[in-house]
């Protein structure tokens, strides 16, 4: 049976295959930590999972990535509403989600990046897109 995923760019649904034989690398864009996860956490990071495993299952080396966001607006605001820092906020949710993911018996990332740690990289970025005309300020 063929492994069939919708393609979000083009909106059709093709067949999987992997860009290296035997290998996957999933990247998932993870939670913003300034409040506990939710229902549509709990559905997206299972689907996820449900995935990774199937592809494990199926003989493929699987690399799975997924961020924290862990600098926005929101954590700043959190963060005045409990006198808490952001670093402080940002943590305390990180470990909730952690929690509350083992909980769900999802198997952890083989890599947790943090945009905090990544913010050099992410402006670099932003200057190549704006300097190409594809990015406004």
């Amino acid at each position: 049976m063929t492994l069939t995923l919708t393609n979000t760019l083009t909106r059709s649904k093709q067949p999987f295959e992997s860009l290296e034989p035997g290998k996957v690398r999933i990247y998932c864009c993870g939670v913003t930590v300034y409040d506990y996860c939710h229902l549509g956490h709990a559905r997206s990071y299972i689907a996820w999972d449900t995935l990774r495993r199937y592809l494990q299952w199926r003989g493929y080396q699987v690399r799975y990535v997924q961020n924290f966001t862990d600098i926005d607006d929101k954590i700043l605001k959190r963060a005045r509403e409990t006198g808490l820092t952001m670093e402080a906020v940002s943590e305390k949710y990180t470990q909730t989600y952690f929690e509350d993911m083992a909980r769900l018996n999802v198997l952890e990332a083989d890599e947790y990046p943090r945009a905090t740690h990544t913010l050099d990289g992410i402006l670099r970025l932003i200057h190549e897109l704006e300097a190409k005309g594809y990015a406004y300020a």
